[in-house]
């Protein structure tokens, strides 16, 4: 049975919306994706860490109550559980304040079981900080060698523009690592000062991975992939509640759609068809919709068991 491994941060979001805190949930780039896989019925693990708090003990339980592997997340007694404080603007999009403990550098895992077209949902800081860096590019290696599908969002935060120059080696051995390569046209304004998809396509994605979307709040959503094959895809207009979700539950609808239409990593190295991409988009949308509609990081367990009943 094929399988999706997650790894990156946890955090614990506390939302304001009017200068008022209007909900406190378990968050993270991955982490959310996860979430919202393992509500529906999709096989997944968790990789990551979190202090030995309450906050901690609230994630780890978090993740198990909504089906998905928690045996990888190690607890450090030493080090605190990270905060993210997300403000609500008018338009109930997000800007964020993080409170982070800094990621030990003697991060380490036993590496869950990996077969040929599992997927690996790698993604944000994490996926590039210096201090985990070994463990993370052998963990990127290993998956690869097994024949896993690695899918990774950018998802780089503003907070963090001043070390672009440091991580880029990294980025680019991600970006080298990657079968599919996602991201939103402010990550790439912060990390190349350019936000045109087809620019930043050309010059700083294609050399390393063919499969690319970038996605751009409600605008339409530009997916590139091999022999030069381009299409945008519009959102559908829709009162949201929250954004704060939007993007990593488009991964989430991504990888969905992989596992349900049987896409392996062979088909992506031979070039998926206009209509396999179009499926795949679909979920996305579908998925970043849902958990659009409310407060939370994720969709909702209803819609989850819709998917599983189906399935």
């Amino acid at each position: 049975m094929r399988k999706v491994i997650g790894i990156g941060e946890t955090t614990f979001d506390i939302i304001f919306k009017d200068g008022q805190p209007v909900s406190a949930v378990p968050g993270g780039s991955a982490f959310n994706a996860i979430i919202s896989l393992g509500r529906s019925g999709v096989n997944t693990t968790f990789i990551s860490e979190a202090g030995n708090d309450r906050i901690g003990n609230y994630v780890v339980d978090f993740l198990r109550d909504n089906g998905v592997n928690a045996e990888n997340v190690n607890m450090y007694s030493d080090s605190k559980s990270s905060l993210s404080l997300a403000f609500l603007d008018d338009n109930n999009n997000a800007d964020y304040i993080f409170y982070k403990s800094q990621p030990h550098d003697r991060f380490d895992f036993s590496y869950p079981e990996i077969n040929r077209d599992d997927i690996v949902l790698f993604s944000s800081f994490f996926a590039l900080n210096p201090a985990v860096r070994p463990q993370m590019s052998a963990f990127l290696e290993y998956a690869h060698k097994q024949g896993a599908i690695l899918y990774y969002d950018v998802n780089y935060r503003a907070s963090h523009r001043d070390e672009v120059m440091k991580i880029t080696p990294n980025l680019i051995e991600n970006l080298e690592f990657s079968d599919i390569v996602r991201g939103s046209n402010e990550d790439f304004e912060i990390l190349y000062k350019q936000s045109d998809a087809d620019k930043v396509y050309r010059s700083e994605i294609s050399f390393y991975c063919k499969n690319f979307i970038c996605t751009r709040g409600k605008e339409p959503i530009s997916v590139y992939a091999e022999g030069g094959f381009k299409k945008e895809y519009a959102f559908e207009s829709m009162k949201a509640v929250s954004t704060i979700g939007a993007g990593d539950n488009f991964n989430a609808g991504f990888i969905y759609g992989l596992m349900r239409q049987n896409i392996t990593r062979n088909d992506i190295e031979h070039g998926l068809s206009e209509a396999q991409w179009d499926a795949l988009t679909a979920y996305g949308k579908a998925f970043s919709a849902e958990c659009c509609k409310d407060i939370y990081n994720y969709v909702s367990k209803d819609f989850g068991a819709k998917l599983k009943a189906n399935s």
